[in-house]
């Protein structure tokens, strides 16, 4: 599939710049944190960044086999899933508003572009599957205007595969993206700007994708035996544009 740049068609853009900046951007290049987005409030979530800069691993690869056709990665950060796809000869494909992670996917072996979900985008209309993984269902801080515009990525009938919470969640907030250390002695640790971001669990997410167009095919967790984070659990949800009997496993 061709990654030519098409023009820019949309101005709406509901995710932000702000992932391109230094606090993101620093912890991409070096594949380590400590990295978290705060909220207003000032609570914590931290983001996982030697995960994302690692291999798939099982969660990774139990949506990647469940992955149909050409596979749109959205929000692919340092591209370890587009690679991995493209390592198994998979058309794959990923799109983030943060030039180090498009840079780091291409060093990894994938394809990316740096756009924003909200922009003109390759293939609209005819990708087998898209992916919002690692906490996506998030860009924006609107899961249903994220969720509507997906629908308008994947062909009849496209599969989506997201993340959600573990928690059962549906919040709209304010974050910034901040270091959780100084970069050296003395130097400022300046946090991102702010931008909207959204947590979903599983019954919030359905309850916006049917608003939205999707029905529910299967829910599945993953929990985490591999040392890195025992006993964490990762809980994803696939939807199509048309009808199929939910799994639960």
């Amino acid at each position: 599939m061709s990654t030519a740049l098409p023009p820019t068609a949309r101005t709406d853009r509901r995710d932000t710049v702000t992932w391109g900046a230094d606090p993101y951007a620093d912890a991409l290049r070096s594949g380590r944190g400590p990295l978290f987005l705060r909220r207003s409030d000032g609570w914590l979530l931290p983001l996982e960044v030697e995960r994302w800069c690692a291999g798939p691993d099982a969660a990774d690869l139990s949506a990647l086999r469940r992955c149909e056709g050409a596979v749109l990665d959205i929000g692919c950060g340092p591209g370890r899933l587009v690679a991995a796809l493209a390592a198994q000869g998979r058309r794959a494909l990923g799109i983030d508003v943060s030039t180090a992670a498009v840079a780091r996917t291409a060093a990894s072996g994938g394809s990316a572009l740096h756009r924003s979900v909200f922009d003109s985008l390759p293939g609209e209309g005819s990708w087998g599957t898209a992916l919002l993984l690692d906490g996506n269902i998030g860009i924006g801080g609107d899961p249903r205007a994220l969720l509507t515009r997906t629908a308008e990525l994947v062909g009849r009938p496209g599969l989506l595969i997201v993340e959600t919470a573990a928690a059962d969640v549906d919040e709209r907030v304010q974050v910034r993206v901040e270091r959780g250390y100084h970069p050296s002695p003395g130097a400022p640790c300046a946090p991102g700007e702010s931008f909207p971001w959204a947590r979903v669990g599983a019954a919030a997410l359905l309850r916006h994708a049917a608003a939205a167009g999707w029905t529910p095919v299967e829910e599945w967790t993953v929990t985490d035996q591999s040392g890195q984070a025992p006993g964490t659990a990762r809980c994803f949800v696939s939807l199509r544009r048309r009808g199929a009997p939910l799994i639960r496993r």
